[in-house]
């Protein structure tokens, strides 16, 4: 029996969010962009038949919100997902991602090293590059061991991001 994918496009300071999953767990999210359509389409490649819910998952809709505002919200890895289709490595590396906390950051070695795998840095990369759920695993807290950024994959790059980062910074200092 095929599951039903439910989703919600939904307004934050940053522009509109996304989320998509079943009535249980989440299985994307698409980061906020200035037109609802375009981060719609995002979310809903390769899921046909995804029925739009403006209640779905609505107190994480509302946490995300307070999150783009600057307030201190940990994305908790208690937060159910979905991660069909990735090999134990791709999920290890992600579950393990889960567990950085706000305004932490770790380097890909570190997070290869939380993984299991402390040899598997640029395996670390590739992936969080096929990250489904951006914030909610929060990969944009993972840099370069020399500090530098590194990749982000997700809509606005590195400096997409850096304000990310400093978005996270100025709620700690706060």
């Amino acid at each position: 029996m095929q599951k039903v994918i439910k989703y919600v496009i939904f307004q934050t300071k940053w522009g509109y969010f996304g989320l998509a999953g079943t009535k249980s767990a989440l299985c994307r999210t698409q980061l906020p962009g200035p037109e609802p359509k375009k981060i719609e389409s995002q979310l809903l490649k390769n899921l046909p038949g995804a029925q739009f819910d403006e209640t779905f998952f609505k107190i994480l809709q509302e946490r995300i919100a307070a999150y783009f505002e600057g307030s201190c919200v940990n994305f908790s890895p208690d937060i159910p997902v979905i991660l069909d289709g990735f090999g134990c490595f791709s999920r290890d590396v992600l579950t393990a991602c889960r567990e950085i906390e706000f305004g932490q950051m770790i380097t890909y070695a570190g997070l290869a090293n939380k993984s299991g795998r402390p040899a598997a840095s640029r395996a670390v990369g590739n992936a969080l590059a096929k990250n489904p759920l951006p914030l909610i695993i929060p990969c944009h807290r993972v840099l370069r061991t020399d500090g530098k950024m590194g990749g982000f994959s997700a809509p606005g790059g590195i400096s997409f991001k850096k304000k990310m980062l400093s978005l996270e910074r100025k709620a700690i200092k706060a």
